[in-house]
């Protein structure tokens, strides 16, 4: 009997798959932080014996190189990929046996990237799963535009064609395993549901139900904005990752925080938007640890800027750091942790900003308040619906234009508060006075907002 076991990793929307027999298996698109990977691998008492790559990953670094190193295992990738490092290329048709009776055949599914390949497993001569990346994911297929503006309109229609291939090669009941989908920027839109097979996609998948033309204009007009460190992750990955240091940062007390401040390197705090707005270092900047710290942190800071970590717990730096390898922020510069009174020197105040719902919103703008409400959703997001007056900007470009925000109480909202707490510390650093709305966007109409609907 085969098994398969998926590890997901929420905070970039991802999951990498390992499978196998009684005896070896294959791991499928691994995280950076191998280790989880390998002690799965232990308590099924399997070797790796194969590690697989779908395709040279845009949204994280990869662990499979180092996966590969340690394990000893064959590292199977795209043989078009362009890699400096030794691999096993691997190209359309291409098969590995896993265990006994346990195939791992490769079928070309360009369109997320033009090497893009899926991984078919199959028992007996049968296909028990496929493992599709970037591909064919849950309702949607990946992003095409992430390789080259000029291949874009190419790949989405090869997405279409391979989706079509994967639907004529495999029965209806094949279980259907992405990498992408769960939240990552690489899918075009966001799935619903966590399972699927290629029955269900071929019933309700664009990519399946639409004819080429269609599905590539719909396609192609619901992208929205790529996380800036997206430009990072394929070289990264094409070189070879360099194996992670997951070991604590050196400690950082009050001093050591406000020289770091000073130079201008970023302080991270990663406790609840409640908890920071009620008191903070006056010029941190909050990623809570629960949301997506890597994929909003990763997207708005300068490449390679110093980052030091606040937390209430040693596990809460430990779990962050975890999630920053995985899109190459790789050592903290410092640490610290415990009650924020101790983070600021003796004489120093802690900053703080209220919080409020959207019905104080509309009550500030009925009493006349100089309010500005900035709206720090995405692009396609606002286009559904928008309070009316507000300001747009991005949160991923709100650190580069606080100097747009025109002068008043700036009251900042998203969907549903997390990103609306990342602006509120960015323009709380600057001194701006800011409140931030933890809300859910529907409850703007209930609260007597006027919404303008595009």
């Amino acid at each position: 009997m085969f098994f398969v076991d998926t590890l997901e990793f929420a905070g970039l929307g991802n999951r990498s798959y390992l499978a196998g027999g009684s005896h070896t298996a294959v791991v499928v698109d691994p995280p950076r932080d191998v280790d989880q990977i390998i002690a799965t691998a232990a308590r099924h008492g399997v070797r790796i014996a194969y590690v697989a790559e779908t395709h040279l990953h845009n949204d994280y670094v990869t662990g499979g190189l180092e996966l590969a190193r340690l394990t000893g295992a064959r590292y199977l990738v795209p043989a078009d990929a362009d890699v400096s490092f030794s691999r096993t290329p691997v190209s359309d048709g291409d098969s590995v046996e896993v265990d006994e009776q346990l195939v791992l055949r490769a079928i070309a599914t360009p369109g997320h990237t033009p090497h893009h390949t899926s991984y078919v497993l199959e028992e007996d001569g049968h296909a028990v799963a496929v493992f599709t990346g970037g591909s064919l994911l849950i309702g949607t297929v990946g992003r095409p535009d992430l390789v080259d503006p000029r291949l874009t309109e190419q790949l989405a229609r090869a997405q279409h064609t391979s989706a079509h291939r994967l639907a004529a090669t495999l029965d209806d009941e094949v279980p259907v395993l992405p990498t992408h989908g769960f939240g990552s920027f690489c899918s075009s839109s966001q799935a619903e549901g966590d399972a699927t097979t290629i029955g269900k996609e071929r019933a309700g998948n664009d990519a399946l139900t639409l004819d080429e033309d269609t599905f590539v204009k719909r396609l192609l007009d619901g992208l929205d904005d790529v996380p800036a460190y997206y430009a990072h992750m394929g070289p990264a990955n094409a070189a070879g990752p360099s194996p992670v240091d997951l070991t604590p940062p050196e400690p950082a007390d009050a001093h050591e925080i406000a020289k770091r401040l000073a130079a201008g390197e970023w302080l991270v705090d990663l406790r609840s938007r409640t908890a920071f707005a009620d008191g903070h270092v006056a010029g941190s900047f909050n990623f809570e640890g629960t949301g997506q710290p890597a994929t909003y942190l990763a997207w708005l800071i300068p490449w390679g800027k110093p980052v030091t970590l606040l937390a209430e717990t040693p596990a809460q730096i430990s779990d962050a750091q975890r999630e920053l390898v995985r899109v190459g922020i790789d050592r903290p510069a410092a640490a610290a942790t415990g009650n924020p009174a101790a983070w600021i020197r003796e004489g120093e105040q802690l900053a703080s900003f209220p919080r409020a719902r959207f019905t104080a919103l509309a009550e500030a703008r009925e009493r006349g308040e100089d309010v500005v409400v900035l709206d720090v959703r995405r692009n396609s997001e606002r286009a559904n619906g928008f309070i009316t007056g507000s300001v747009h900007i991005p949160l991923h470009e709100l650190h580069g234009r606080i100097g747009e925000v025109p002068g008043g109480t700036v009251w900042v909202h998203c969907a549903g508060g997390m990103r609306a707490a990342i602006a509120a510390s960015l323009l709380d650093a600057t001194g701006r006075k800011v409140v931030a709305v933890d809300d859910g966007f529907e409850a703007a109409l209930d609260a007597g907002l006027n919404l303008t609907r595009p």
